[in-house]
């Protein structure tokens, strides 16, 4: 018998959502949204056929349920996943896992205890690129990850102002926490190590510049509330001896938007890079996947050629949730790496307000 899952949220990710479940062979069985007109629309658009205002109400209805998948403002992932997880259910929720690591600690061991499977949509894992870069990884070619460079810099790409994204109550920070996806990339080419100290800054100087909103999200709020940052520089070490530079902006004086990991190994280095159109839609994007190796005492360069992937992954990562659950596929990601994520998150954030390295 095929999965049954219901999407909790009508925003414009329940679009892929929908469509990794249904080409991973599941039904999808209702959709949940506060908005009850907004709940009708984007069930219609996805032939979605059952409709929920409240998501206790959906859970107490369809006890069938094996699984739903969260497209929430960040401020409900854990409370929505943890009633789910206690509900018997398995979830799949968007990023970033939670607000902080210890909501995130809480969503693990609710999900531990209940027994049910908790992942969440880092689709950056799932591209094409990924999959071969962590062939090349998993395979020895380049040897220990000692350093990686994670980026996803926007110079105009601030999604609108004074909704839930430029809230802090709401989302938990600005690009620090929406943008990342690179950071839980590069993490992931190294083994996802145990963090060790954390120094950042964070830059609010263009924040409340409204020409510098991007070219997608969500409508501005007249007299609602930007108390969130612009853009985001640190540094991670970790316990392993490895590494990470990063830099995350939704405005910053950049050339262009770009999305990207450079890393460098004990055998080999590599880079798996999204350049963005000027227009910063990804139709227009430039996908790079490189390795780069000494061979015969002589620099070679390789490029590696995997089929174009628009939605980035995210299509491919709702289909590794199905996968995962039918035990067909290993989960992509697990909790504990979940919470060693956030920990860097709360480390980047408490680290720009002190001034200071910080412990985590």
């Amino acid at each position: 018998m095929s999965i049954k899952i219901a999407i909790i949220g009508a925003g414009g990710m329940a679009g892929y959502h929908a469509t990794g479940f249904r080409q991973a062979g599941a039904e999808i069985v209702a959709l949940a949204d506060v908005n009850q007109a907004a709940a009708e629309k984007a069930a219609a658009q996805h032939g979605i056929t059952r409709v929920f205002s409240d998501v206790a109400d959906m859970l107490r209805t369809l006890p069938e349920l094996d699984a739903v998948s969260i497209i929430v403002p960040n401020k409900f992932h854990a409370p929505l996943a943890i009633a789910a997880l206690k509900a018997g259910k398995h979830v799949f929720c968007e990023k970033p896992p939670a607000l902080t690591a210890r909501e995130a600690t809480v969503m693990k061991q609710t999900a531990d205890k209940a027994k049910r499977t908790l992942m969440f949509n880092f689709n950056n894992r799932a591209r094409p690129e990924s999959y071969a870069m962590m062939e090349y990884i998993t395979d020895g070619a380049v040897g220990k990850v000692n350093s990686c460079q994670a980026k996803w810099i926007r110079r105009t790409g601030i999604p609108g102002f004074g909704g839930w994204f430029t809230n802090k109550s709401l989302s938990g920070g600005g690009p620090m926490i929406d943008l990342l996806h690179m950071i839980d990339l590069g993490l992931y080419f190294m083994g996802y190590p145990e963090p060790a100290h954390i120094l950042a800054r964070t830059f609010s100087d263009l924040i409340t510049d409204k020409t510098f909103k991007g070219p997608w999200g969500i409508p501005d709020v007249a007299k609602g509330v930007t108390d969130v940052e612009a853009a985001a520089h640190g540094f991670v070490t970790f316990k392993t001896g490895q590494s990470m530079a990063f830099q995350v902006s939704w405005a910053e004086m950049n050339k262009r938007e770009e999305v990207s990991v450079t890393f460098q190994g004990s055998k080999a280095g590599g880079l798996v890079q999204r350049l963005f159109g000027l227009d910063g839609i990804d139709a227009t994007a430039i996908d790079t996947c490189e390795l780069y190796t000494h061979e015969r005492g002589r620099p070679v360069n390789r490029s590696i050629t995997v089929p174009p992937d628009a939605p980035m992954g995210r299509v491919r990562s709702a289909m590794n949730f199905i996968r995962t659950l039918e035990g067909s596929e290993k989960p992509l990601n697990t909790p504990d790496q979940a919470v060693s994520l956030m920990k860097i998150i709360d480390g980047a954030y408490k680290s720009a307000a002190t001034g200071r390295p910080v412990a985590l």
